[in-house]
């Protein structure tokens, strides 16, 4: 958790930060650098503070709960949701949805139960319009998802599910990182190359290049991929241990059952 915080989220911090501080000189390619470091920096940040605090409980008797389980993995929003800040998720679930209704309501009831908790949780982090804007992004995204496009997105190829819901959940911490609505809009059209900046300059190759290998490791790490090698190293190292200890055991019982024969 600290080796998240310290290495990986902080120093993502900066290349957000600095992409972002282009204002109006924003380009296509620096926009997108500053999304994938800001999305990034979040997990790593939210995930790492969690770990440790997983870490510490442990260390005096306490058993806390996962609290991110891969979400940049997701394939839909409302997977992203099962995946990220569990603990919040099912508290929302929990003590305001469910006692609202659920979904086993009209569907009127249930878009109305959708809204509050959305509502509630842009609240949750800030008593700010950014943050309750983004509350309500989601709220349209998972409506979307369940009523509108609920069997397009079954037909839909993983690959591109995926790319799209990274994008959705880019873009949404994009408004929650902005207090200032206008700029969100400047990032957007950034994003896309409408803001008449180019694609690229001198300045964002630099950024791109020094950044490209750590921005690499970083993605690499929140996958499962890096937790899934290390099981396998660790199956294996078991298995040379065990046929060591057998070649050990018979290279000393060989010669005392020899001397005993």
């Amino acid at each position: 958790g600290l080796a998240k915080k310290v290495l990986l989220a902080d120093a993502l911090g900066q290349v957000a930060d600095g992409a972002f501080a282009a204002g109006d000189h924003l380009t296509v390619s620096l926009a997108w650098l500053g999304a994938v470091a800001y999305t990034l920096q979040l997990y790593f940040d939210f995930s790492g503070y969690t770990d440790m605090a997983i870490g510490l409980g442990r260390v005096f008797g306490f058993h806390l709960p996962e609290n991110f389980n891969y979400p940049y993995i997701s394939k839909s929003a409302s997977e992203f949701w099962r995946r990220w800040h569990m603990t919040l998720s099912f508290w929302f679930r929990d003590y305001v949805y469910i006692p609202l209704g659920g979904n086993r309501c009209s569907r009127a009831r249930h878009l109305l139960n959708l809204l509050v908790v959305w509502m509630l949780t842009g609240f949750w982090h800030g008593a700010s319009w950014n943050f309750l804007l983004w509350g309500l992004y989601y709220f349209v995204f998972l409506v979307l998802e369940k009523y509108v496009f609920s069997d397009r997105f079954q037909r839909t190829p993983k690959a591109v599910s995926h790319l799209l819901t990274l994008f959705v959940i880019s873009f949404g911490w994009m408004i929650f990182r902005c207090d200032k609505l206008s700029y969100v809009g400047k990032i957007f059209l950034g994003l896309f190359g409408l803001t008449g900046n180019g694609f690229t300059n001198y300045e964002t190759t630099t950024a791109l290049k020094a950044n490209f290998l750590f921005l690499i490791i970083a993605i690499l790490a929140c996958t499962p991929l890096v937790k899934k090698l290390g099981e396998e190293l660790q199956e294996r190292a078991a298995s040379e241990s065990k046929a060591l200890t057998v070649l050990n055991a018979i290279n000393v019982a060989g010669p005392i059952v020899l001397l005993l024969l």
